[in-house]
């Protein structure tokens, strides 16, 4: 890596952890601040949660183009300027109407932020130090989510609308001191399609499609986030509450357990990742996440002690931290190495919007069932873990040898007494 590259690099990081930050201040609190704050009530609230999801489901189709023709850092501004539009809307709002058009802009603004952050990350790093640049990424959003939002829970007064308005300027200035840090990043050049005809749009998704690993990766991404991600606030909450008789307070010990386990592990398991199969990596973390259900379902149907099923409700947050930690430097540089030179924005977009397709509906599905059917959502989401570990071994056997194990690779072309090349070699997609 150049020393332009480093640069770089260290300021994509600063914009993470200022991204994260920001939406840490406002996130836990949407809720109570329009159902209750804003008195708009329980169904307005709802749909505001329904439009952060469908705004990002409209936009991310079209960002992976409009990154791929116009390259990453102009999409990524005018996505920042966005949500920080959103934000101070959102906190100024005082009807339904303009609540939920925030929400559209926050929404829309904070999707496109991920694939572009990701596809400067692409293109700001090498093979080699691809796999710690998108550790040290998710690293840093847990720690600014973390951060943020413990700051804006001491900030809120739920009976005092100013308190929420003033959270939403801290998040909107935010996302503008992103705008400044971002414009001084130096990126180098990348290919891009400038004077593509128009139907090339739709010719680069049946290329994307016809990429059957890369198929076969979104289909996994979308177990992992359905199954995971899509449960923490929404279906493992009410499980914890209404099966295992978990506290307020308990719950959020197992969230904090989470994000402790991501703090201390990341970089713990880092070189033990990139010395294995990504294919191996990701079929593990379904066994690790197994376990982690296994846990879940004893706090909740077993019958121990409520300092027993406490206790395992918070090593399940754990376990699922640990293997969220095993994930970070393995799926994202992936799907970077999947991707076709100058096709890093597509690739990247596509897997999120796969992520918010996961997102949407896991709360919808797991929420019901963790609220009423707790032995059925266990065993629901037993199998979706070891559905994990089978189509990640599934995932393997598409895998070139330097998409799947990059690090064996450059070892092998070292012992034969020849330099590394500068990037990874060219992958067969």
């Amino acid at each position: 890596m150049t020393r332009a590259m480093g640069a770089a690099m260290r300021r994509i990081h600063v914009g993470n952890a200022l991204s994260a930050f920001g939406l840490g201040f406002t996130v836990p609190y949407l809720y109570v601040y329009v159902a209750q704050v804003r008195g708009l009530g329980a169904v307005t609230a709802g749909l505001v949660l329904a439009v952060f999801a469908v705004a990002a489901l409209v936009v991310l189709p079209f960002a992976g183009r409009a990154i791929v023709r116009r390259g990453p850092l102009p999409v990524l501004l005018t996505a920042l300027v966005t949500a920080a539009i959103g934000a101070l809307s959102l906190g100024l709002a005082g009807n339904a109407t303009a609540v939920l058009l925030s929400a559209a802009a926050l929404g829309a603004g904070q999707a496109v932020m991920q694939p572009a952050l990701a596809t400067m990350i692409v293109d700001v790093s090498t093979a080699e130090t691809r796999s710690r640049a998108f550790a040290t990424q998710f690293f840093l959003q847990n720690l600014g989510l973390g951060v943020g939002g413990l700051i804006g829970g001491h900030l809120v007064d739920t009976t005092r609308v100013s308190s929420f308005t003033l959270l939403f300027a801290i998040e909107a200035a935010m996302f503008l001191l992103l705008v400044a840090v971002m414009a001084t990043v130096r990126m180098p050049r990348a290919p891009r399609i400038g004077a593509a005809p128009a139907q090339s749009a739709k010719g680069s998704w049946k290329q994307l499609l016809g990429n059957r690993a890369m198929v076969q990766l979104c289909v996994l991404g979308f177990v992992l986030f359905f199954a995971c991600y899509g449960q923490f606030e929404s279906g493992l909450s009410a499980y914890g509450v209404e099966a295992a008789g978990i506290s307020t307070s308990a719950l959020g010990t197992a969230l904090a357990a989470n994000t402790a386990m991501i703090v201390v592990a990341q970089f713990a398991v880092l070189k033990f990742v990139e010395r294995r199969r990504r294919s191996r990596v990701i079929a593990a973390v379904g066994l690790i996440w197994a376990v982690a259900w296994v846990a879940a379902g004893y706090a909740g149907l077993g019958h121990g002690s409520q300092e027993m099923a406490t206790a395992a409700f918070v090593a399940t947050y754990a376990l699922f931290g640990l293997g969220e930690a095993m994930l970070s430097p393995t799926v994202a540089p992936l799907v970077a190495d999947l991707a076709p030179e100058g096709m890093a924005g597509q690739y990247n977009s596509a897997f999120a919007l796969v992520k918010q397709l996961a997102l949407a509906v896991g709360p919808a599905v797991g929420g019901p069932m963790g609220a009423a059917l707790h032995a059925p959502y266990i065993v629901t989401f037993l199998l979706f873990s070891l559905g994990i570990t089978w189509l990640a071994l599934r995932l393997g056997r598409q895998l070139t040898a330097v998409q799947d194990q990059p690090a064996s690779v450059r070892s092998r072309v070292v012992a034969q007494g020849n330099a590394p090349a500068e990037g990874p070699a060219p992958a067969r997609v």
